[in-house]
């Protein structure tokens, strides 16, 4: 996906890892992916992060900072399969806060809900969509988020105007993704650890190996943290803002809907 990519005009060819496909088949591509890996993606997540994927969530509700009130505060998690932002978002927010996970992935929400049953979590909602197309009404939610879930959309603009247009006016938008390394000397560590030491994981832990070289090779093709600011500007928010975790690694992008 190119960022300069104008929003409304959907692209011919993006990328699925070293690949050029068609949005069409990178979403059936994304969707076997999800398939084979949901039952180890958590567990996955902690092994290949060190479990610093768990500190980057909270950072990420952290910047959110729902209030604890009895104020309804309605958050909507794209890409949230097995719920571990949900989960930390009505945690913070209390008795007001409502969470509609919204997954394309079938097996990713159904991890998701037999996680949900031992966290006794209530007003959490599971719903099957895509990220292009949200089947919620206009200004409707109080907070979007997405963790680690963007750089797999075949038409980044395209989700980027649906979480605009879901938001209510003064709603904040925040995105969790991996992002360019840039603290010299630990770039090229994690590209060799990435390189190498991830599909190893995946072949070993998962039995696949392919889907997360897939993983690397999208995070690579991912825009760098500029760049990616710009494309949510030119979906129209305001007030982006980004900040690095772990010298790059991931990166959180905030912004609201004015």
């Amino acid at each position: 996906m190119s960022p300069s990519s104008p929003i409304g005009a959907p692209p011919d060819k993006v990328s699925f890892g070293a690949a050029e496909v068609t949005p069409e088949q990178k979403q059936g591509l994304v969707n076997q992916v999800f398939a084979r890996v949901a039952k180890r993606y958590d567990l996955m997540n902690d092994l290949m992060s060190g479990g610093l994927h768990r500190l980057w969530k909270d950072d990420l509700i952290a910047w959110l900072s729902p209030r604890h009130s009895s104020q309804s505060c309605r958050l909507l998690d794209v890409a949230g399969g097995t719920g571990d932002i949900a989960a930390r978002f009505l945690k913070a927010a209390g008795k007001g806060g409502e969470a509609i996970i919204c997954d394309i992935s079938a097996e990713m929400l159904d991890a998701g809900r037999r996680r949900a049953k031992g966290r006794r979590l209530g007003q959490m909602q599971f719903v099957q969509a895509n990220a292009e197309a949200l089947p919620f009404r206009e200004a409707t939610m109080d907070a979007y988020t997405i963790g680690f879930g963007i750089r797999n959309v075949s038409d980044i603009p395209a989700a980027l105007a649906e979480a605009l247009r879901v938001l209510k006016p003064g709603g904040r938008f925040l995105c969790l993704e991996f992002s360019q390394v840039e603290v010299p000397v630990l770039d090229s560590l994690y590209e060799r650890y990435s390189e190498m030491a991830i599909p190893a994981l995946g072949a070993m832990v998962a039995g696949d190996e392919p889907a997360y070289r897939y993983l690397v090779e999208s995070i690579r093709r991912f825009p760098d943290q500029q760049s990616f600011a710009a494309m949510i500007e030119r979906a129209g928010f305001g007030q982006v803002k980004y900040r690095n975790l772990s010298g790059g690694i991931a990166a959180i992008h905030s912004a609201w809907r004015l």
